[in-house]
């Protein structure tokens, strides 16, 4: 009979435990304790830390892909909307536990400089994420939400850059204010109605 995979439950318990320790914070120990299997079991599954925590990133990531096709690539949905639901979906996460946790991916960025799989990959998902945002004000663009000279490209990396920027602010707080303080400022001074 094989033996059990543990695999699954080490990403899970090792996201949560990342998301509130850090990477670096995180000792393998940490992860194998809060997932409940023997410590053989991460160098089974993980030839690294660094190849787990891109795992990690992945399993984070597809959740947030979710969420952009439930928003900001929803063509169901008008442009502007769809934008500030994005942005009220992760008013919604970093509000959970106090603020204290950010945003994973972001968190990554900063503690991970040492790592170029992990920076690389941190990169193409926060482009990959940019080109969202660029569909969604592309979209508002063409409803005429917004007015036609838009630099939707420059827009779109502003908003990636001021969310991940928002989210430490809000870990640092432990309050959600700066992304709703944004997401304020982003409709009633940014965005340039049509």
């Amino acid at each position: 009979m094989p033996k059990p995979s543990h695999k699954d439950t080490l990403i899970a318990e090792g996201m949560r435990v990342i998301h509130e320790f850090g990477f670096n914070g995180a000792s393998v120990r940490d992860i194998v304790k809060a997932a409940g299997v023997p410590h053989g079991s991460f160098t089974n599954h993980f030839a690294s830390k660094e190849a787990f925590g891109l795992e990690v990133i992945e399993l984070y990531f597809e959740r947030a892909r979710l969420e952009m096709r439930e928003t900001l690539l929803n063509d169901e949905l008008k442009p502007l909307y769809r934008l500030g639901k994005y942005i009220d979906v992760h008013i919604r996460l970093i509000s959970l536990n106090d603020s204290r946790n950010g945003c994973l991916l972001g968190n990554f960025a900063a503690d991970s400089s040492d790592s170029e799989a992990i920076r690389a990959r941190i990169n193409a998902i926060f482009a990959e994420t940019e080109k969202s945002v660029l569909y969604c004000l592309r979209a508002a663009v063409a409803a005429r939400e917004v007015r036609a000279d838009t630099n939707c490209e420059q827009l779109a990396t502003f908003i990636v850059s001021s969310m991940q920027g928002a989210f430490l602010l809000a870990k640092a707080q432990r309050d959600p204010a700066p992304v709703v303080n944004l997401k304020e400022v982003l409709f009633s001074s940014v965005l340039q109605r049509a």
